[in-house]
């Protein structure tokens, strides 16, 4: 008989949108469980480097931060949306402060201690707050602690899901209403069944659907690929975001090279020196990151290049090494001196903008499921996600989400049986290398197929290699026991079919989709969002 377990809330990953609403929860007496795939630094918000973006500097202001952000999402971001992320910055670093997290200070010319700010790509001015290079770990640490002290949080490391469950709602024909998951209890090697009034999905995105990621292994999709399955409407999943400057060694395929560093003054350059994003944008380095990605692509297919050079060498070793210690450490471990050397890079997937379609309150299709962060598509980001709005995104939409959930928790009673997962009819696995092969197959047709330029030919073999896939998987899944590597298949299959479908629906290019059969922006009716229903 499978083990079960009653919560009043589960949360499905430990990144800064899932242990950001775990801990506003949890000071209001909430029973929650906060689930990680695998460590509970294996998120996305551990490995972030650049920052949180919130209207600080007194020249700066909200109206500058809305409209910078709405430029970058190139016509699809929801201004209403944007307007309430934005305002609500400065309260979510205040937040974060109060959880313990240290960010990185400066004396003014009066003598007295302020947040210092970085720039970063799309914005019009310094409002980017950090911990020296490595403000997600920050984050991310200062939450683990609280949270691992908070008497009403239940942290699981090594957990799954395999899938949501749910019921009709009884009180919305045609609608479902969620009541909780089967989850792989990977260690001990079980699925066992989890109810819960409320699920929220703060799991990540899926960039591990492409060969070159920034991303940690645990970005694939698992959210967005349980939420579809369960009935969700996904939106806008093509404007997967390629961050130019990933290190280029082959034994640091996922090291970023945050975009402060060209905030900072750094330089894109080619092996001799020479410069060449003025060609491309007038902002040149500071260009929107879809701009400086194809920039770069452009170049080394045209040049038939390995990678591009990044240069920040012309600033003093001590700038360099205050201002970036992970980057100059990670670096030196690779026999590059940033502050006498270029950095190698080359563009690689890194954010992805679609994802399960919510409200402002981050309210999904189906009652009582919520998608916080990454997994979600709030409107903030249309098109292209600007430069560290991402972790600022998490904050405002885990507060809001807790506000709508602490409004209705107590008038929630699930009163319905929970079949056991039944595994009477599967055995284990004895060709894991179906697994393996198919990853990497996915992994490398997504990147010549469906990356930074596309065209419907190209489309269309990556969608006929996902149907063959999608059925080898389906019948690998119905006769063996899941393990983790085969439910991130799974969803990851999923995911690659629900990006292509996007794309092959938008006829133009914009933002982060780029096609050579549509290479301009149709701009003779509004612009609409992609919205997939299953």
């Amino acid at each position: 008989m499978t083990d079960s377990k009653k919560h009043d809330v589960l949360i499905i990953g430990s990144g800064g949108a899932g242990l950001g609403l775990a801990l506003r929860l949890a000071d209001h007496s909430i029973n929650v469980v906060v689930l990680s795939k695998f460590a509970l630094t294996s998120s996305s918000t551990y490995y972030a480097q650049g920052g949180i973006s919130a209207v600080f500097d007194a020249a700066d202001s909200i109206e500058s931060h809305i409209e910078d952000t709405l430029d970058a999402g190139a016509g699809l971001c929801d201004p209403d949306i944007v307007r309430l992320t934005v305002t609500h910055g400065k309260s979510s670093i205040e937040w974060l402060r109060e959880q313990g997290v240290v960010f990185t200070e400066e004396q003014n010319q009066s003598g007295e201690t302020q947040l210092h700010l970085n720039r970063e790509g799309g914005h019009s001015h310094r409002r980017v707050v950090h911990s020296a290079d490595a403000t997600g770990k920050a984050v991310s640490l200062s939450l683990i602690e609280r949270a691992q002290a908070h008497p009403n949080i239940e942290l699981l490391e090594d957990h799954s899901v395999v899938e949501l469950i749910t019921k009709p709602n009884p009180d919305l024909p045609n609608q479902k209403q969620v009541i909780g998951a089967y989850v792989l209890d990977t260690p001990n090697n079980k699925v066992i069944t989890m109810s819960a009034k409320v699920v929220a999905l703060a799991s990540g995105g899926a960039n591990m659907a492409y060969i070159y990621s920034t991303n940690p292994h645990s970005s694939t999709g698992d959210g967005i690929a349980l939420a579809w399955r369960a009935g969700c409407r996904v939106s806008n999943m093509e404007f997967m975001q390629f961050h130019p400057t990933c290190l280029f060694h082959p034994e640091a395929r996922n090291f970023l090279i945050s975009e402060a560093l060209r905030g900072e003054g750094g330089r894109l350059v080619l092996a001799d020196g020479s410069s060449f994003m003025e060609k491309f944008d007038p902002r040149g380095e500071l260009a929107p990151r879809d701009i400086v990605a194809r920039a770069i692509d452009h170049e080394m297919k045209k040049r038939g290049i390995d990678c591009v050079f990044l240069d920040i060498s012309h600033k003093s070793e001590e700038f360099i090494k205050e201002h970036f210690p992970t980057i100059y450490q990670q670096c030196l471990e690779f026999d590059i001196d940033i502050t006498k050397q270029p950095i190698p890079v080359v563009p690689a997937a890194h954010y992805t903008c679609g994802g399960v379609l919510t409200d402002n309150y981050a309210r999904t299709d189906i009652t009582h499921l919520y998608a916080v962060g990454e997994v979600a598509c709030t409107g903030l980001h249309g098109a292209n996600r600007m430069a560290s709005n991402s972790l600022l995104e998490c904050l405002v939409f885990a507060e809001r989400a807790s506000e709508d959930i602490l409004k209705i928790i107590s008038t929630i009673q699930i009163n319905t049986h929970i079949p056991d997962w039944d595994e009477s009819k599967v055995s284990d696995s004895d060709e894991e290398v179906v697994v393996s092969h198919n990853w990497n197959e996915l992994r490398h047709f997504m990147w010549d197929y469906v990356g930074i330029v596309r065209t419907d030919k190209r489309l269309s073999r990556a969608m006929n290699r996902v149907e063959l896939l999608k059925k080898e998987i389906a019948e690998y899944y119905g006769n063996f026991r899941v393990t983790s590597d085969l439910l991130e298949l799974r969803n990851l299959v999923i995911v690659a079919e629900l990006i292509i479908r996007c794309a092959q629906q938008r006829k133009e290019s914009r933002g982060l989709h780029y096609t050579l059969d549509y290479p301009e922006t149709d701009d003779s009716q509004p612009a609409q969002n992609t919205i997939l229903t299953p």
